[in-house]
């Protein structure tokens, strides 16, 4: 859990960079419909999560740096013991003040009659325009009541200012609370992990494994996978972002599996390729060895003052010198890697950023150079070998097979930090894993 004094935090930080007389203004993620009256599971934005923690739908976040009366003000749902008997307990404006930090707090339903007052006279409002289409809407009109008293003296803003390109930017570097939640997470995703390789075998489908994978991420108390889970058996490794989950597990195929579980809003984010039947052909295990050693070689290059797109330039040079050795690529490394000639096996790029949103927010590049690493920053290393079925370039052998590897990792003070080391990844500790698996069941 992020303790409330980090909240205060994180809430300071952002107004110390805010220009004077200025107000920020974030709302709530809104309640999606699945269908006719069925809600999806609430999952809190992003930004309004990292700086109030409140869980509550119908909610704005106001910040506005020096207000003698209180800088921190919420708005949300008033307590409704009817409403709270069908749909839960609500914080209410006491608790949001008690249990949230906030200083003050008001219902949501006046906010029509004191958020135009609060932002009137205000030089710069800081809001991500467009992230909220239905209340930018409301905003505008906020703006428009002030501009239309502006005879009595009102003062409208004259300035927004996109909120992101500061508050994403604190986002990027993870505190040690952060980091605990986050290794917390990355622990049970591993665990998913485990239970999905003991449990393959023949004959079993996609899904089957998709829904151990969901049982240890709940037992290990998060409510949700970070992202849509890909279990790709066979041929369905070589796409990308399948999200089918259906297809037969085949005797002599592999199977890859990129799956993480959320907790507090932070999340994990792991892909392991194992055979099916627990044992790789030799070209899989070629593969899926060239893979790995790229990837090993990429956390070498994970460390303060390194930039971000060494990592993904080692796997490159790593990938593209194996294939040139397996016999899929020829040429001089330098001049494939010149041209590119290793993307139709290696397509994307080595990692993102991870924290809140699994491709978490922040800038790549500064100044149109890419960014230097720094202690704290948070990222996947993810390098991947696809050798379409139909690619008749290479010899049948290799054809069908898909690997990727991905960990993630913290950047230290002297080089990085990986968090999910409790899933096996090398040829001999996942066969190992796997034989043990089926010896139990026998």
């Amino acid at each position: 859990m992020i303790p409330k004094s980090e909240y205060a935090r994180r809430r300071k930080a952002l107004m110390d960079q805010m220009e004077p007389n200025s107000i920020a203004i974030l709302p709530a993620a809104p309640v999606y419909i699945r269908n006719r009256d069925v809600e999806h599971i609430y999952r809190q934005d992003s930004d309004f999560q990292y700086l109030s923690g409140f869980p509550e739908p119908e909610s704005v976040v106001v910040l506005i740096p020096g207000r003698a009366h209180g800088e921190y003000l919420l708005f949300c749902r008033e307590r409704d013991p009817e409403r709270e008997l069908w749909d839960g307990l609500r914080a209410g404006q006491e608790g949001a003040v008690s249990q949230y930090g906030a200083d003050d707090a008001f219902p949501i339903g006046d906010i029509d009659d004191i958020l135009p007052g609060l932002i009137e006279g205000r030089e710069r409002v800081y809001y991500s325009m467009g992230a909220h289409p239905e209340f930018d809407r409301h905003l505008m009109e906020w703006i428009n009541v002030i501009r239309s008293k502006a005879r009595q003296g009102a003062q409208p803003p004259n300035e927004f200012v996109a909120l992101g390109h500061l508050l994403h930017d604190l986002r990027l570097y993870k505190s040690t609370a952060e980091v605990k939640v986050m290794r917390e997470a990355a622990e049970i995703s591993c665990r998913a992990h485990v239970r999905a390789m003991q449990t393959s075998r023949a004959g079993l489908h996609e899904f089957h494994l998709e829904a151990e994978l969901d049982y240890e991420f709940r037992k290990g108390g998060a409510k949700m996978p970070a992202y849509g889970s890909i279990v790709a058996a066979g041929r369905n490794a070589c796409i990308l972002h399948y999200r089918e989950n259906d297809a037969l597990l085949k005797d002599g195929d592999l199977i890859l599996i990129d799956a993480g579980c959320e907790i507090d809003c932070y999340a994990s984010d792991i892909t392991r390729t194992f055979p099916v039947n627990g044992r790789f052909s030799p070209e899989q295990k070629a593969i899926y060895e060239l893979v790995l050693k790229s990837q090993e070689a990429a956390f070498l290059d994970i460390a303060p003052g390194k930039h971000w797109n060494q990592a993904h330039e080692t796997t490159v040079r790593v990938i593209t010198e194996g294939l040139v050795e397996l016999g899929l690529l020829e040429g001089a490394v330098d001049e494939l890697i010149a041209r590119e000639a290793y993307k139709p096996f290696y397509m994307h790029r080595a990692g993102h950023w991870l924290g809140m949103d699994v491709h978490d927010v922040g800038d790549y590049k500064i100044g149109g150079e890419w960014r230097v690493l720094e202690v704290g920053m948070a990222m996947t290393v993810e390098p991947g070998i696809y050798i379409a079925s139909d690619n008749e370039s290479v010899a049948k052998k290799w054809r069908g097979i898909g690997v990727r590897i991905e960990d993630d990792v913290v950047v230290t003070k002297t080089g990085c930090e990986i968090l999910t080391t409790g899933v096996p990844k090398t040829v001999a500790e996942i066969e190992a894993l796997m034989a043990g698996a089926r010896t139990e069941v026998a």
